[in-house]
C-alpha cells in the first residue's frame, strides 16, 4: 500500500540514497551542471552532510518519504523562501525509486508538500524541471504548474554546451 508520511532522523540514510540517485538522475539532463539554487534551480542536499538533517529539524523545511508497505521508495525535500518579501514554497526534491514508479507515490507526495507549502501560507511553489526532462515537466504541469522562467545560457570559454 502506498502512503506518505513526514520523515524522521530514522529516514536520513535511505532519504540520503534517494537523493543520491535523484543528483545522477538530474545529472543526465542538459543544464543540470550550470545551475545554481539562485538560478531557481533548487537547493540540493549533500546526501551524506548535515543540510539533509535540515529538512526534518528545521521549521521552514519538510522531508516527506512515500512507503510502499514499509519500504521507503520516494522522497519530497520541500522549503520556505522568504526572499524578497514573499513567501514561496520551493521543491527541492521530488524523486521515486525507479522501481517504485507508476503507483502514484509521487503524486502523493507532491499532494502533500501543497498542503504543507499552504499551511505555511506561501504564494506559490517552484519546482524544477530540466530542458528534456519530459517525465519532471509532465508531472509538474498535471498537477497545474507552468513554467514562470526560461534561463537562457551560453558559455564564453569557447567550450559548448549539451
Amino acid at each position: 500500500m502506498e502512503q506518505v508520511r513526514q520523515a524522521s532522523s530514522d529516514d536520513l540514510h535511505r532519504i540520503g540514497q534517494l537523493v543520491a540517485d535523484f543528483t545522477v538522475d538530474r545529472a543526465g539532463h542538459r543544464g543540470a551542471d550550470l545551475t545554481r539554487p539562485a538560478d531557481g534551480g533548487g537547493e540540493l542536499p549533500d546526501p551524506t552532510g548535515t543540510s539533509l538533517a535540515l529538512y526534518v529539524t528545521q521549521p521552514n523545511r519538510l522531508a516527506l518519504v512515500g512507503t510502499l508497505d514499509d519500504w521507503v521508495a520516494a522522497v519530497a525535500l520541500c522549503r520556505v523562501d522568504d526572499e524578497g518579501g514573499e513567501r514561496r514554497g520551493v521543491l527541492d526534491v521530488c524523486f521515486v525509486d525507479p522501481g517504485a514508479r507508476e503507483v502514484g507515490l509521487g503524486h502523493l507526495l507532491l499532494e502533500r508538500s501543497l498542503e504543507w507549502f499552504a499551511g505555511q501560507r506561501c504564494r506559490g511553489v517552484d519546482g524544477i524541471a530540466f530542458p528534456g526532462d519530459r517525465m519532471a515537466k509532465s508531472f509538474f504541469e498535471a498537477a497545474g504548474f507552468k513554467a514562470r522562467l526560461l534561463v537562457m545560457h551560453l558559455p564564453i570559454d569557447g567550450q559548448p554546451t549539451d
